[in-house]
C-alpha cells in the first residue's frame, strides 16, 4: 500500500505535490519522493522517512516544473533501502519517471523477460522498477520519436498484457505528460480531477479524493479498470480503456481501515461504508447475543471510530472514548516488522480507567489481523478496572495472505489462520469475540455503488482473483517477506549499498 499523486498544472507543482503527499501520508510512512520536469530536465528528491523530513526548502526550491509526479511508500516488495524510495526512473525512451501502488504477482517471470528480451538491467529487487522497465519498453518499442497520445495508450495496453497483480500508477514523460492507469480489477485506487487556474484548466491524479479535496480540484472520476488518463503538458486529457478483459473488483480493505473515511472511492463514501459496517455488526450481536450486557462500546482509535459510533447507536448503548491515541505514534499496522508494532501499541494508546472501571465493555476494531493490538489492548482494558471485556471486528477472520499490495505475506502472522473464531477468542483473552460476515461486509461497501457488486476479498475468502496465485507462489512470498527475511535484506542493503539514481541527496 502506497500513496501517489500527478499534477500538470500551469505553474508549480512542488508545493502542491508536497500537500498531496502530506495528504496521503497515511498510506505509508517508510519513504517519499517527487519528480518535476523544467526546462528540459527532470529534478527529483526521495528519502526514507515522512514527507516533512524528506523535503526541505532547498529542495523544494530546487523542485520547479508545471508537472510532476509523487509518491509515499510502505514497503511491501523488496527492502526498505532508500534506494528503494520511489518515483523510480530510466532515461530511454524520452525519460520516464514511475511510482506505483500495489504489487506485481508475476514480477519474477517479468525480470528474466526484462534481462533475456527486452534486454533490459535491474538495479533493485522492486516490483516497481519491473512494471517502470515494462511500460518503457512497450512504448520503445513503437519507435516514435514524439509520442502521441495513441502510442502512450498502446503502451499501457501492453502493460496490461504482460503484468498481473494489483497496480495503479502514475508516470510522468519528459516534455509530454503526465500518465496515470490502474490494473483491469481495479484492485488498487486511482482517481483524477480537474482545477479551474488563472492560466486554464490543471489535472491532478491521485490515490485517493481527499487529496483531490485538500488543493481544491474537483473529482472528476475514478480511473476504471484497465483505464488510462493521459494528461499532456498542454493541458489537453485523453482517456482510454487499455484493456480487453477488465472485471471492477477493488480492495475491500481500503474500506476496512487503508484509506481516510473522508475519500470518495469507486463512487463509495468510505465513511458510509463505516458507518454501515458498524450497523451490520450491531445486528449480528442482537442476533446472536439478544440479552446482551455491554455497558458501553469503546473505539480502537482511529480507523473503528466511525463503526463503534453507529453501532452504539443501533444498540442503544453508550459510546465512550476510552482509548486515547499518541499522535506521534504511525500507523502500527503498517510498521516494519511484529517487533516495531507489538512496542508501538502500548506507546500509541492509554486507557481512561473510569470509562472501564467496574463495567462491561466492547471494544471495537476494524480489523484483527496480527492479534498484536486487540491482546495487549484487552489487558490494557482489564488493568483498568473493566469486569468483561468484549471485541468486535468490523472486518471477518483474516485467514489468507495478501498478495496485491498489502503487507501480509505469511499465514503465520496471521492469528485467524488455522483457528476457529473460539480459539482466537482465547487466544487475545476476550470474554467473547464477534467478527462480521463477509456478505454483510461486501454489503456495506456495494450499498454506496449498486454497479460494483464484487470485491477483491482475499485476505478473507483465499480467492486471488488474478488466477496466478498458488500455494507454492505463496509459501515463496512467505519465505522472502517476512520479518527475519527483511532484517537480513535492510542490513546487507544499508545506505549505500544500492545506487538511488538521480536523486538530490544533499
Amino acid at each position: 500500500m502506497c500513496g501517489i499523486a500527478g499534477i500538470v498544472a500551469k505553474s508549480n507543482v512542488n508545493q502542491d505535490l508536497y500537500d498531496a503527499l502530506t495528504v496521503l501520508q497515511h498510506r505509508g510512512q517508510d519513504a517519499a519522493g517527487i519528480v518535476t520536469f523544467a526546462d528540459g530536465k527532470l529534478n527529483q528528491r526521495k528519502g526514507n522517512g515522512l514527507v516533512k523530513d524528506v523535503f526541505h526548502t532547498r529542495h523544494m526550491q530546487r523542485l520547479t516544473g508545471n508537472i510532476g509526479i509523487g509518491h509515499v511508500r510502505y514497503p511491501t516488495a523488496g527492502s526498505s533501502s532508500p534506494a528503494l524510495a520511489q518515483p523510480f526512473y530510466v532515461n530511454s525512451p524520452y525519460g520516464i519517471s514511475l511510482a506505483h501502488n500495489g504489487n506485481l504477482t508475476n514480477a519474477a517471470e517479468l525480470s528474466q523477460e526484462l534481462f533475456q528480451s527486452d534486454l533490459r538491467h535491474l538495479n533493485t529487487d522492486s516490483d516497481s522498477e519491473v512494471l517502470l522497465n515494462v511500460f518503457a519498453h512497450e512504448l520503445q518499442k513503437l519507435g516514435k520519436l514524439v509520442p502521441e497520445a495513441d502510442d502512450v495508450f498502446s503502451a499501457v495496453s501492453g502493460v496490461h498484457n504482460r503484468c498481473k497483480g494489483g497496480y495503479a500508477v502514475v508516470a510522468m514523460i519528459a516534455n509530454y505528460g503526465v500518465i496515470g492507469f490502474r490494473d483491469p480489477n481495479g484492485i488498487r485506487p486511482l482517481v483524477y480531477g480537474v482545477r479551474e487556474s488563472a492560466g486554464g484548466k490543471e489535472y491532478m491524479l491521485a490515490s485517493e479524493s481527499v487529496a483531490l479535496d485538500a488543493l481544491g480540484y474537483k473529482l472528476v472520476a475514478d480511473v476504471a479498470p484497465g483505464e488510462a488518463v493521459y494528461i499532456q503538458t498542454s493541458g489537453e486529457i485523453h482517456v482510454r480503456k487499455c484493456a480487453d478483459a477488465a472485471d471492477y473488483r477493488p480492495c475491500i480493505f481500503e474500506h476496512v481501515y487503508f484509506a481516510r473515511p473522508d475519500s470518495i472511492m469507486d463512487g463509495i463514501s468510505v465513511y458510509k461504508s463505516r458507518l454501515r459496517q458498524g450497523e451490520r455488526l450491531a445486528e449480528k450481536i442482537l442476533r446472536d447475543h439478544p440479552g446482551h450486557d455491554i455497558d458501553v462500546i469503546v473505539p480502537i482509535p482511529d480507523s473503528s471510530r466511525i463503526a463503534a459510533q453507529s453501532m452504539a447507536a443501533k444498540l442503544g448503548v453508550k459510546f465512550r472514548e476510552g482509548l486515547v491515541k499518541n499522535r506521534y505514534i504511525g500507523r502500527t499496522f503498517i510498521m516494519p516488522g511484529q517487533s516495531a508494532r507489538k512496542k508501538s501499541v502500548k506507546q500509541k494508546l492509554n486507557a481512561i480507567g473510569l470509562e472501564f472501571k467496574d463495567k462491561n465493555v466492547m471494544l471495537v476494531d476494524d480489523s484483527i489481523v496480527r492479534g498484536t493490538t486487540c491482546q495487549q489492548i484487552i489487558e490494557m482494558a482489564r488493568d483498568a478496572g473493566a469486569r468483561k471485556v468484549y471485541f468486535a471486528s468490523a472486518a471477518p477472520p483474516v485467514r489468507y495472505p495478501n498478495v496485491y499490495g498489502i503487507d501480509m505475506p505469511s499465514v503465520d502472522e496471521l492469528i485467524a489462520h488455522g483457528r476457529t473464531v473460539e480459539e482466537i477468542r482465547t487466544e487475545i483473552g476476550a470474554d467473547w469475540l464477534i467478527y462480521q460476515d463477509l456478505d454483510d461486509l461486501v454489503h456495506c461497501s456495494s450499498e454506496g455503488n449498486p454497479k460494483i457488486n464484487d470485491f477483491e476479498c482475499s485476505v478473507f475468502n483465499g480467492d486471488y482473483i488474478t488466477g496466478d496465485v498458488d500455494q507454492a507462489y505463496l509459501d515463496k512470498l512467505a519465505a522472502d517477506r517476512n520479518d527475519n527475511s527483511q532484517n537480513e535484506r535492510n542490513a546487507s542493503s544499508g545506505d549505500g549499498a544500492l545506487i538511488g539514481l538521480h536523486n538530490d541527496v544533499s
